[in-house]
């Protein structure tokens, strides 16, 4: 997120609206020794031959006095903002964001601006931990960027130090905040979340989807297609090239299809037939097949055509092989021409078509 950061993570949660008062946000290092504020200025009032340092040391205290009336009276909120090693922050396990996938590659963006920056603009949100030797705090808000900074300390810049602020919250809180930054970052997959709004569900709302769709002010239908799409399995995720391909709006008639028994068991055998197609064009350095065919061949597994309809093998959209028929005698096939496919893909078709008749038990006898 930009400055603003969803107006800093809807002002942390906060539930009290201030009157245009400034945060008092002093820096603190990992030593804790805090920045100095300025001395106050001096009322034009106080006598002129008033010691210096008296007059210093009375307005000090005055505006100390005057400071701590403030956040009493919740005019100012104090901010602690760190300057962490971020060897010693773990990310949150109640966060959608996947921190075993961010890579150099998709962290690259923010990694050249923190170089450029000299650091972190914008502090991440932690907590403080109890029960991990090795951990003092955990990233609520900004699994990246703690990322970044740790990439960047092993890669030529060991003295980047890792700028949070320390904020206590329960774990229904620390699950809204981190919910609120998500919503803004396409990189966080539609299935990441949906599987942490399930979790969260059970975890923080005692499985009442109505009290956690107030919660997070969100539709209940939308939340409820989320729910829908965390239940699939991870057999049927397996046969997309990556689980970001799963998206909520293309997954939801997959899921629902799902709860037919006899479909399923069709889906499962065509999820485990394009697992083992997308697995061998891994191997060879192929493209893996697009989601959008994936989605087609799932979704017309068990379907009433399909069981009348001969088996077709599609790339692209285009048909390449065709089962004619499968009996005792063997199996036959029509290649397509004019689709314009490689002799691999052809093949990978071919395969494809192989496995799935073996799936449904009418694969070529031995």
């Amino acid at each position: 997120m930009a400055r603003k950061q969803s107006e800093y993570l809807a002002d942390l949660l906060g539930d009290d609206e201030e009157d245009g008062a400034a945060s008092a946000a002093p820096n603190v290092d990992t030593s804790g020794t805090r920045d100095k504020a300025p001395s106050p200025v001096p009322p034009s009032g106080d006598a002129p031959d008033a010691p210096r340092s008296s007059r210093r040391g009375s307005m000090t205290l005055l505006g100390r006095e005057s400071a701590l009336a403030r956040v009493a009276s919740g005019d100012v909120k104090q901010v602690t903002q760190m300057q962490l090693d971020p060897a010693r922050v773990r990310p949150w396990a109640g966060n959608a964001r996947s921190y075993e996938h961010l890579t150099e590659e998709n962290c690259r963006e923010l990694i050249d601006s923190l170089i450029s920056e000299g650091g972190q603009k914008v502090p991440a949100v932690v907590r403080r931990i109890q029960d991990d030797p090795d951990h003092d705090y955990e990233v609520i808000a900004g699994t990246r960027r703690h990322w970044s900074i740790s990439w960047l300390r092993a890669h030529s810049y060991p003295d980047m130090r890792f700028l949070a602020q320390v904020v206590d919250l329960d774990d229904e809180a620390a699950f809204r905040l981190a919910d609120i930054e998500n919503r803004a970052r396409k990189d966080v997959s539609d299935l990441e979340r949906a599987r942490n709004y399930a979790a969260a569900l059970k975890t923080h709302y005692g499985n009442h989807m109505t009290r956690m769709a107030e919660r997070l002010k969100l539709s209940k239908g939308w939340l409820s297609k989320m729910l829908k799409v965390a239940s699939l399995p991870d057999d049927i995720i397996e046969a997309f090239a990556s689980p970001a391909d799963v998206q909520l709006k293309p997954a939801y008639p997959l899921a629902q299809a799902m709860d037919d028994a006899g479909r399923s068991k069709a889906i499962r055998n065509e999820a485990r037939a394009l697992a083992r197609e997308q697995s061998s064009r891994r191997d060879r350095g192929r493209e893996p097949l697009p989601a959008q065919d994936v989605l087609r061949r799932l979704m017309e597994a068990g379907s009433e055509r399909t069981k009348t309809a001969p088996m077709v093998i599609r790339c692209g959209g285009r048909p390449l092989v065709t089962v004619k028929s499968s009996t005792r005698q063997g199996v036959t096939i029509q290649l397509h021409s004019g689709t314009g496919a490689s002799d691999e893909d052809i093949m990978d078709a071919v395969r494809s078509a192989l496995d799935r008749l073996e799936d449904e038990g009418r694969g070529l006898q031995p």
